[in-house]
């Protein structure tokens, strides 16, 4: 087992039947879509895009094996399995190892707000001695205002020191550059062999400048391709394409982001049922979806006129 493959992960929204239950056929589809045309060097289902905490806990514990028998590439899918619940969270990673996906991204136990370093500490160091496999690689998740528990720097650094390559790396869903930045350099970053990925593709060369390993995004749910394309650019022609990707982040970012991803979707393949949210969270109103399909084709219409 290796840790996952570097590079533009999408955070995959999810895809619920009527009774609000995980539609694991279209998820699957949908990741080898991703993994696909649609751009992306990965896939990291079950996060906060992915409404992973608003998910039921038996259909979060049968998604490793159902993508498993799937073919779905271990190296390639970092499942989201931190839980409020340590007993919980060691469930779900004894499932995603179980079924061969060694990488998982793990929120600290976040009910209780306002935690000290030591008592995060703590929670991780249950979680991977209870799971007990040297094949595991955490990614840490770092989304303060959404956990209200920090990662500091110095308790990564503790975490990392005292359990080496389980320590895999860190998501950082600060939205605050300079977080992303001081975690790569105080580890070391990818030429240490942790792999910090901001959560913004408009950060991406800034990242990849400062020992990032890439990004994982809402956002590339739908605009991985241009992620993609600026990576790819001469350098004469590296400003525009960054600039158009600046511009998609900008307009996703107008809406709530799981809503309009998951309407992008729907557009693409003409089915609606992918609308379907989890409670407390709506889908876009009529109003927002007239609106988000004028700034889209206005975001396309500004790209071919730049190229």
């Amino acid at each position: 087992m290796t840790k996952a493959h570097r590079g533009i992960y999408a955070a995959a929204v999810t895809p619920f039947h009527a009774d609000g239950s995980v539609d694991q056929e279209k998820l699957i589809a949908y990741c080898r879509y991703l993994l696909s045309e649609g751009g992306c060097d990965g896939v990291a289902p079950t996060g906060t895009t992915g409404e992973g905490n608003s998910i039921a806990f038996g259909d979060r514990l049968a998604l490793p094996s159902a993508f498993a028998k799937a073919g779905l590439p271990a190296n390639r899918v970092v499942f989201g399995t931190g839980s409020s619940s340590i007993a919980d969270a060691i469930k779900l990673t004894n499932a995603s190892l179980e079924a061969g996906f060694n990488n998982v991204l793990i929120l600290p136990p976040f009910y209780y707000k306002n935690q000290s370093d030591e008592g995060i500490y703590s929670a991780f160091a249950q979680l991977i001695n209870d799971v007990g496999n040297g094949d595991l690689r955490i990614y840490l998740y770092h989304f303060p205002q959404m956990s209200l528990l920090p990662f500091s720097v110095e308790l990564v650094l503790r975490l990392k020191r005292d359990f080496g390559q389980v320590i895999a790396g860190l998501k950082d869903s600060s939205g605050d550059f300079s977080q992303s930045k001081a975690f790569a350099e105080a580890t070391g970053g990818v030429n240490d062999n942790f792999d910090v990925y901001p959560s913004s593709e408009a950060f991406v060369f800034d990242a990849l400048a400062v020992g990032c390993a890439g990004i994982i995004s809402g956002s590339t749910n739908a605009f991985a391709n241009k992620v993609q394309a600026a990576l790819a650019a001469s350098n004469s022609e590296q400003d525009t394409a960054m600039a158009a990707v600046k511009a998609a982040r900008e307009t996703a970012a107008k809406y709530p982001l799981m809503s309009a991803m998951k309407q992008v979707e729907a557009w693409r393949t003409g089915d609606e049922s992918w609308t379907r949210m989890a409670p407390p969270l709506l889908p876009l109103t009529s109003q927002q979806k007239t609106q988000f399909k004028s700034d889209l084709a206005a975001l396309e219409a500004s790209i071919e006129q730049t190229a």
